[in-house]
């Protein structure tokens, strides 16, 4: 049951992106088509996994038992810095348009504070390996949904006569601000 309150706290009532706002540049960079987007997120969802176990690991293992947690934050950004270069490199070879189409957002996951900011909250919430590795993945799907919802929006906004001074990132952060109003009716859910 414990597991069931993490994915649906971290998917709709603490959304990384509309609830507490990390992980903003991929989501107005690549929001435009809805494929982009699921390609971001199948990104990001690997990366923040496979950097939360990591991370989790290095913490307990490292920097816990020779009293350097202060090294954690450059200590991560390493991790995930590496992680993306992996990422990239798979994409290269594997989905050669994917990678394409991420452009210069792939390499942007490195500073994605999302990841950042999920692998430090694994440790800030005291989860053990399994429950930080459940919140990193809903956590992403989260993202994913957030992120997949948005570029449908600006899909059908792109079809929409809307007025000159509004067009582009003007009429993307309202219609931002109308999603992160609208994840707000999940809060008290969890």
């Amino acid at each position: 049951m414990e597991y069931i309150f993490i994915v649906i706290g971290a998917i709709f009532v603490n959304n990384i992106v509309l609830s507490q706002f990390l992980g903003i540049c991929p989501f107005l960079g690549v929001s435009k088509k809805i494929s982009t987007a699921a390609g971001m997120t199948g990104a990001v969802t690997f990366v923040m996994v496979i950097a939360t176990m990591v991370t989790y690991i290095i913490q307990k293992t490292v920097l816990e038992k020779f009293g350097i947690g202060f090294m954690q934050t450059i200590t991560f950004i390493l991790i995930i810095a590496a992680l993306v270069q992996l990422v990239e490199i798979i994409l290269k070879k594997v989905s050669p348009a994917l990678y394409q189409a991420l452009g210069v957002f792939l390499p942007l996951i490195t500073t994605n504070c999302a990841i950042l900011g999920v692998a430090i909250m694994t440790i800030q919430k005291n989860y053990n390996l399994m429950q930080g590795v459940v919140f990193s993945f809903a956590t992403a799907i989260g993202f994913g949904v957030a992120l997949i919802l948005f570029a449908g929006l600006r899909e059908h906004l792109d079809m929409m006569n809307v007025p000159k001074g509004m067009k582009g990132v003007p009429i993307a952060l309202v219609v931002a601000g109308l999603l992160a109003m609208a994840f707000m009716g999940f809060s008290g859910l969890v």
